[in-house]
């Protein structure tokens, strides 16, 4: 396959474009940054890789390099819980998803040949949070902001299915991995200052990054998927369970909470996302027939961190 991927360059992107290389296919990195995804990716070691340099938010000559590309892949989007919620930050977390899926749509939707599948990213955010509610593919939406910026999401890409191009997205739990949301909860386990975030019973819907990459490559790969599918564990934990089972695989005390009021003083309403959490299932991804490689947190965490 020829496969575009927008997000080439994050922590999901990066293990999509090894992965895809490894099997022989050929990538088009989709990238802000030209000089960063040729380091990332140097030619010597990824032969089969080409770089188009793109504004993801505005439309442009790099649409036409997505003529003859047999799948796209969109991960691109500002980061969720680095910063501030200032309006101005918020409206930077909106436009990254809503208009960078409406300009990759629009490249999909002028190529000829036509890309045959879209697969998309959205977030298990799309259904708000709950510390006793149980979601699914099927569950309404929530109402908060990041349940509003994924319904836009959503909505974009949508739109690619009136082009005839299958279209699969994938509301994505916390992704576990060496890097992203685990590589700052490592630090203080190290310095013996471990614990729950808030009051850990919140929901901590998850998944490895290796099964999120073979989710990705099904849906690529497999005419069958179509629709909205959770890129989650089938087995969810609550805060204190993903602590406690850290600190017992590195050998570190885990009941040092962190209060919520300082999260909130360093994210402000960005704490949310960790702070209340939802429980989510991933029945249509199981009935899909994939089969995880991590299905239980603790075989998963050991990968990562023994």
């Amino acid at each position: 396959m020829k496969v575009a991927i927008a997000g080439a360059t994050g922590f999901v992107g990066s293990r999509l474009v090894q992965r895809l290389h490894r099997e022989g296919h050929t990538v088009l990195v989709l990238t802000r940054n030209a000089s960063f995804a040729q380091k990332l990716f140097p030619a010597t070691a990824f032969p089969n890789l080409e770089i188009a340099v793109y504004q993801p938010t505005a439309s442009g000559s790099w649409q036409e390099a997505i003529a003859g590309c047999d799948g796209v892949v969109n991960l691109a989007g500002e980061p969720i819980a680095e910063e501030r919620w200032t309006a101005e930050q918020k409206q930077k977390i909106l436009n990254s998803r809503k208009l960078g899926t409406q300009k990759i749509v629009e490249a999909i939707v002028k190529a000829n040949p036509q890309p045959k599948v879209l697969v998309n990213a959205s977030a298990i955010g799309f259904y708000g949070t709950s510390e006793t509610a149980t979601f699914d593919e099927t569950s309404q939406s929530g109402n908060d902001f990041l349940a509003e910026v994924c319904q836009a999401w959503e909505a974009e890409a949508n739109k690619v299915k009136d082009a005839n191009v299958r279209l699969v997205i994938l509301r994505l739990g916390i992704v576990l991995g060496m890097g992203g949301a685990l590589a700052k909860m490592i630090t203080p386990f190290k310095l013996f200052a471990g614990g729950p975030i808030g009051s850990g019973r919140q929901w901590f819907s998850w998944i490895h990054l290796d099964d999120v990459v073979n989710l990705i490559i099904q849906a690529l790969t497999n005419p069958a998927l179509e629709g909205v599918y959770n890129a989650t564990a089938p087995n969810p934990v609550r805060m204190t369970d993903l602590t406690q089972t850290m600190g017992q695989i590195m050998h570190r005390p885990s009941w040092l909470p962190v209060p919520a009021f300082a999260l909130e003083a360093l994210l402000g309403d960005g704490a949310t996302v960790v702070l209340e959490g939802q429980e989510v299932l991933p029945k249509r991804t199981i009935a899909s027939g994939f089969e995880y490689q991590y299905p239980n947190l603790r075989a998963a965490l050991s990968q990562i961190l023994e």
